[in-house]
């Protein structure tokens, strides 16, 4: 019979190639997948991979993909590395969107500098919130954080809607449920012209940046990954576990937060039921395709913010159902978690033993 052994000393190579080996495969996977639904595969592949570079529309479109997702996986990847497994980002990004725009539409019709980064702030303070309440189940009763945080997204989801069609329902708007569009004070500027390429986007470099500083030369970094590491060397040097545990998902909520106030005051410029993209849940796959690492995680978004974008395309121009694009990003993931296991463990026969 077979059986994994731990290998002494993992290979770094092979550490920092296996997203390239995942990506890899999961075109190979995609291209298997896409013949089984009478596709063209290499067409399939070309559409979503390659020909987003040629347009400049969806070249700038990366940026605006990428940006939330990459400032979710940066705030997952505190807690990742600190072995805190927050899966319910895509509930505190949609939090985080509520109350950034809640702000927005509180002042509408007010200029001045100072609204965006209130509704940054609010967008923020919502989703560290909403973060805090499976942190405060985790410290205090021991309760399983993956399981409260995935629970606490159909909550938050729930809420957006009832929200929409209440409260912040556009008095205007034919009783449809949606707020009415932001005034042009509480909306993004964009950067470039004839794009949709906005200041979050620098929102997210900073975070990629700032979150390097403190995970490489701060003792917030260094306690993480202490306490992800060996927990028990952690507490014997001091590590205040529970505390860390707070800070990190609150970290990881509050940029899902700003993440959704972003998509808010961004593409959408309003809230609206539509507004989850599902971009918590894959920031997840970003997050562990850049190895944690914030330099990692923005090289990671763009690649599934691309096929995001490609997706969409092929989704038109081949007639794909919505399903294969999500099952392709999830090969991803499964791919990449497979070609870890190899990386970490080897594979050993095992002799029966002679009663």
């Amino acid at each position: 019979m077979f059986r994994l052994e731990a290998r002494p000393q993992q290979s770094r190579a092979m550490m920092l190639a296996t997203p390239v080996l995942a990506v890899i495969a999961t075109m190979i996977g995609g291209a298997i997948l896409f013949v089984l639904l009478g596709k063209d595969p290499v067409e399939a592949i070309r559409i979503i991979f390659i020909d987003p570079f040629f347009d400049p529309f969806s070249r700038s479109e990366l940026l605006v993909k990428g940006a939330p997702l990459v400032l979710i996986a940066i705030g997952l990847s505190f807690g990742f590395r600190a072995g805190i497994w927050n899966i319910g980002a895509e509930g505190q990004f949609i939090m985080g969107a509520i109350a950034g725009s809640a702000v927005g539409l509180a002042f509408y019709g007010t200029a001045g500098l100072w609204l965006l980064p209130l509704m940054a702030l609010a967008g923020m303070l919502g989703g560290a919130a909403y973060a805090m309440v499976p942190a405060i189940l985790k410290v205090r009763f021991n309760a399983n954080e993956i399981l409260v945080s995935l629970m606490l997204v159909y909550v938050a989801d729930q809420f957006l809607r009832a929200i929409v069609s209440g409260p912040l329902r556009n008095p205007q708007g034919f009783n449809f449920p949606e707020s009415r569009l932001f005034h042009d004070s509480a909306v993004l500027p964009i950067l470039f012209d004839g794009t949709r390429v906005h200041v979050g986007v620098l929102a997210a470099l900073v975070a990629v940046i700032v979150a390097w500083f403190v995970m490489e030369r701060h003792v917030i970094g260094y306690n993480v990954k202490l306490l992800g590491a060996a927990p028990r060397a952690a507490g014997f040097a001091g590590v205040k576990q529970k505390r860390l545990t707070v800070l990190c998902l609150a970290i990881s909520g509050g940029l899902a937060g700003l993440a959704g106030m972003i998509e808010a005051a961004g593409p959408f410029g309003q809230l609206v039921p539509t507004l989850p993209q599902g971009y918590g849940f894959t920031a997840i796959i970003v997050a562990f395709l850049g190895r944690l690492n914030p330099f990692g995680i923005l090289l990671a978004g763009l690649v599934m913010a691309l096929t995001y974008i490609g997706g969409e395309t092929a989704q038109f121009r081949l007639q794909l159902p919505a399903a294969a694009i999500s099952t392709f990003q999830g090969m991803l993931l499964f791919f990449l978690l497979g070609f870890d296991l190899f990386v970490k463990y080897r594979v050993r026969w095992a002799r029966k033993g002679v009663a």
